[in-house]
């Protein structure tokens, strides 16, 4: 299956001096992303790049990200507009020295690898949106209503009672069907 969303780049192609450069999603480049990432739509997703290439064909990439979103709130499941705005940082590395890392320094900039001389901007920019993605998005103004907030079950052998996390949202979907 191709790319949802692909702009192939070739490494050679990039100056000594760097070059800056942008990709956009198409509509329907939106529409099948927004499958492939689980979210109900995704609209105007835009990453430009500043690329400076470096030693043994690595290359540098710094991006900032653009994106508008449908997502579905956690707590009503309604569908809630969203903008996103991120920067990043990434080095991508041929892949023939790309190598894994147990030991993973979180302060340092992420490496990706690529393959045949190509970067793939636009599935660089898909996995930077996916990480930017809120995993419990929250519509602005949501809560649990109150009589389910603290909801508690008492187990009749132990004689104590114990919170029962997700009975607040099994009450909440009864009421809204």
């Amino acid at each position: 299956m191709d790319a949802e969303f692909s702009r192939p780049l070739a490494v050679g192609r990039i100056p000594a001096r760097g070059m800056e450069t942008v990709v956009e999603a198409s509509d329907t480049e939106c529409r099948r992303l927004a499958v492939r990432l689980g979210i109900p739509g995704l609209r105007n997703l835009s990453c430009r790049y500043r690329l400076a290439p470096g030693r043994g064909g690595e290359v540098l990439a710094e991006g900032w990200l653009t994106a508008h979103v449908t997502q579905e709130c956690v707590v009503s499941l309604e569908p809630f507009e969203d903008a996103l705005a991120e920067s990043f940082t990434v080095r991508c590395i041929p892949a023939e020295r790309f190598r894994e890392d147990d030991e993973i320094d979180p302060f340092s900039v992420d490496e990706v690898p690529y393959a045949r001389d190509i970067i793939d901007l636009g599935e660089l920019a898909t996995e930077e949106l996916s990480l930017a993605l809120d995993p419990y998005p929250h519509k602005p103004g949501s809560r649990i209503p109150d009589e389910f907030v603290g909801k508690e079950e008492t187990d009749p052998e132990e004689k104590t009672t114990r919170r029962q996390p997700f009975s607040a949202l099994a009450e909440l979907k009864k009421k809204q069907n």
